[in-house]
């Protein structure tokens, strides 16, 4: 009997490519592949990048550079780049490291098992096109293995937004969301296998118009349809968009028992003048009264956002409308980052922020922040939460898991199951946790 090949995935960034890694290991079972934990023990390495951060495809070929003594040591490894910077880069990647087999962008991963076959028989494979068939469609045969208890599903892909420092719609191109009955069937398959909780995953996921019996559906209509399906117990979605945050949507947040009480919603800039040179469409005060609706429907959502600072031309003042904003908004969470270069983007073009001087924005930025996390899960201590049981703690009697408004929590002397729902009273907040009792 031929022992199995075994696959080591290095997964970079965003939550969907977390989602995607997942994908490209089930489509390579068929290969005879199973999954390692370490790279060295490895027949065959993938890289899923993600060119959201900065001087992501320098880091990528700097692991490159690492890995390729495992290929010297073992001639048969075989090396491959998926994802966003694959995307980008393409047979530039081969060019400036020849220990890499295998280049397939984002849109393409359904054909890693032909690639895997081609690169078996000696060659080189690249496939970074954005092909006509649906490659969610074409992943057959997934293995029924059972699930941890929260799980990503990817709805949509693509933006057409084209903020002026982001790569995405070149990397990922046009919007495109899933057929609803597609969606749903996934969904009910991650129930069967142990799944409680879905996020749903898009670049700009609430940009959702996937077509469904009598017609297209919105994001909120298709979390509705998810609301009915026996077993799933939580439903949360990431990344949205100011601009599609719609009243539908908005009023599911009130009333659909399992949509979860948390929202990330990124605005990137207090400041008008920096929104209208990113071509965010849409202003400071449009994004304070949107959050103003969303509490008004749902008071004890928890809010999380993303910041860029130090975007080409900010000045103080640009800066300190950020500083405002965020001030009144309260954010339970925050992801701030200081703007960096993203070659082919509008933004990259322009004069940039003397380095120094963002530097120390970002600094500024992340202590408010980081007050404001703090107060939100002070505020914690004492209220009664519903804990999604994920995994056992650090020490006996302990187990961890994530309370409907995203937060960790540390549950002692719980007898617990992992995928159990329990309740659990607040009775510390940890920097980045909550420590609870079972009620």
């Amino acid at each position: 009997m031929t022992a199995p090949k075994k696959l080591f995935i290095k997964t970079y960034g965003c939550q969907m490519n977390v989602y995607d890694s997942e994908r490209m290991a089930e489509s390579l079972t068929g290969q005879g592949y199973v999954a390692t934990d370490t790279a060295e023990d490895a027949d065959m390495i993938l890289l899923n990048t993600c060119h959201i951060r900065e001087k992501a495809a320098e880091k990528v070929y700097s692991e490159l550079g690492r890995l390729k003594p495992l290929k010297t040591a073992k001639p048969d490894l075989k090396i491959g780049v998926a994802g966003c910077v694959a995307q980008a880069e393409g047979a530039e990647i081969m060019r400036r490291q020849p220990a890499v087999d295998l280049v397939v962008g984002p849109q393409s991963y359904h054909r890693l098992p032909q690639m895997e076959a081609r690169v078996r028989d000696g060659q080189k494979a690249l496939d970074t096109d954005f092909p006509e068939e649906d490659k969610f469609e074409h992943l057959q045969g997934r293995p029924k293995a059972r699930r941890a208890p929260a799980a990503f599903l990817t709805v949509q892909e693509g933006c057409d937004k084209f903020c002026a420092f982001c790569v995405v719609p070149y990397t990922r191109g046009a919007e495109v969301s899933r057929p609803v009955e597609r969606v749903l069937g996934e969904a009910r398959d991650l129930v069967e296998r142990g799944v409680r909780e879905i996020t749903l995953l898009g670049q700009n996921v609430n940009a959702y118009h996937g077509a469904g019996p009598g017609g297209d559906y919105s994001l909120a209509r298709l979390i509705w349809a998810l609301n009915e399906i026996d077993g799933l117990e939580r439903i949360r979605f990431t990344t949205s968009h100011p601009n599609d945050m719609d009243d539908d949507l908005i009023a599911a947040h009130r009333d659909c028992p399992k949509l979860m009480p948390y929202l990330h919603l990124p605005v990137q800039s207090g400041s008008d003048r920096i929104l209208k040179r990113m071509n965010r469409s849409h202003t400071a005060e449009s994004y304070l009264r949107l959050v103003e609706c969303i509490r008004a429907a749902r008071p004890d959502l928890v809010l999380s956002g993303d910041f860029i600072v130090g975007f080409p031309e900010e000045t103080e003042a640009d800066f300190q409308a950020t500083l405002d904003l965020i001030e009144a908004v309260g954010y339970g969470y925050a992801y701030s980052f200081k703007y960096s270069t993203r070659p082919g983007t509008p933004a990259a073009e322009r004069p940039q922020v003397d380095a120094a001087e963002a530097d120390e924005r970002l600094q500024r930025i992340q202590a408010l922040i980081t007050r404001q996390q703090r107060s939100v899960q002070d505020g914690m201590v004492g209220r009664e939460v519903s804990v999604l049981v994920e995994k056992p703690g650090r020490h006996e009697g302990q187990m961890v898991g994530k309370s409907e408004y995203l937060h960790a929590v540390h549950l002692d002397g719980s007898n617990a199951a992992v995928g159990d729902i329990v309740s659990a009273r607040i009775t510390a907040a940890k920097a980045n946790s909550l420590a609870g009792a079972p009620v």
